[in-house]
């Protein structure tokens, strides 16, 4: 039997940013900021502060700048503190720590192209351990780390889990939508699958999956086999969707509910209001740029 608790996780950070071009050309899409830290550092930080003590960050060759951010640079805190620029110093160095505590290592993805080749790449270090996926573009605000939201809901079922949030029907065409087989309450859902992208009419539910995933050994095995086939056949991509689909025919698999907002920062729009969010929500500089908004409000009225 696979652990109950969860130690482990994977950040698959080898996308080309396409949908954010040309702001993506040179910098990778999960060094971006939002508020006044990159992207990824929301979901590493999200991660520790969830018991997390083991994060694999699975990058391509253009991805350094990632490294770069989470090393220790001593020299740089030595010179900011002789420059009298100890809050800077403080930053840089507790930035550095993130990556002792999160114990973060990178791999360079290979394999098929698709969202479930990264997760291969770094569950062969895992051996029978279930492991939290998270992606590098999505912020979560909430009381309790959708991380920790997710942890729980495997805590109590020792089964894979998909982190899930309420939608509006008819977005479905935005997601990955689940079949429901039961409601077992506090959020918690009994899963047979998930429809992708499905119309409205045809939605299964009126819940999104949104890119949070406990994934155990299974599901491992379900991409593993997918890879096998595409070896066989080079054609198309492999999906962490279609190992689940294929896992949850004969197991037990879960949502949970997350408790809380998530911002998406894929898209161009997305990522303004994840960015707009962060900056109001910001207790040195929210208050000045909720009166330039409020300034602002009567020039964006129609004629």
């Amino acid at each position: 039997m696979a652990p109950r608790t969860i130690r482990r996780a994977v950040i698959p950070a080898a996308g080309l940013g396409s949908r954010l071009l040309p702001l993506t050309k040179a910098t990778p899409k999960e060094m971006l900021p939002v508020g006044d830290r990159p992207v990824i550092e929301h979901t590493v930080r999200e991660l520790i502060s969830s018991g997390i003590t083991d994060i694999t960050i699975v990058v391509s060759g253009d991805k350094s700048l990632i490294q770069e951010h989470f090393r220790p640079n001593p020299a740089l805190v030595t010179q900011l503190r002789a420059d009298g620029k100890q809050a800077y110093a403080d930053a840089v160095e507790e930035v550095g720590e993130l990556s002792r505590q999160g114990h973060i290592t990178y791999l360079y993805q290979h394999g098929p192209y698709g969202n479930g080749t990264p997760v291969l790449n770094a569950a062969r270090n895992f051996g029978e351990e279930a492991c939290l996926v998270l992606w590098p573009d999505d912020v979560f605000v909430a009381d309790v780390p959708r991380a920790q939201q997710l942890i729980r809901a495997y805590e109590a079922t020792n089964s894979p889990v998909l982190a899930l949030m309420p939608m509006d029907p008819a977005h479905s065409q935005r997601y990955g939508v689940p079949i429901v087989k039961e409601d077992l309450g506090d959020g918690s859902l009994r899963i047979t699958g998930l429809v992708e992208k499905p119309k409205p009419e045809d939605a299964p539910s009126h819940f999104a999956a949104i890119g949070g995933y406990v994934i155990t050994p299974g599901i491992v095995d379900e991409i593993r086999e997918q890879v096998r086939r595409w070896d066989e056949n080079p054609d198309g991509e492999v999906y962490l969707t279609d190992a689940i689909n294929a896992y949850a025919a004969t197991r037990a698999v879960y949502g949970q509910v997350i408790a809380g907002t998530w911002y998406d920062t894929g898209n161009p729009g997305a990522y303004l209001r994840a960015q707009f969010a962060a900056a109001l929500a910001h207790p040195e500089y929210g208050p000045d740029l909720r009166r330039l908004a409020a300034e602002l409000a009567p020039t964006t009225g129609t004629e």
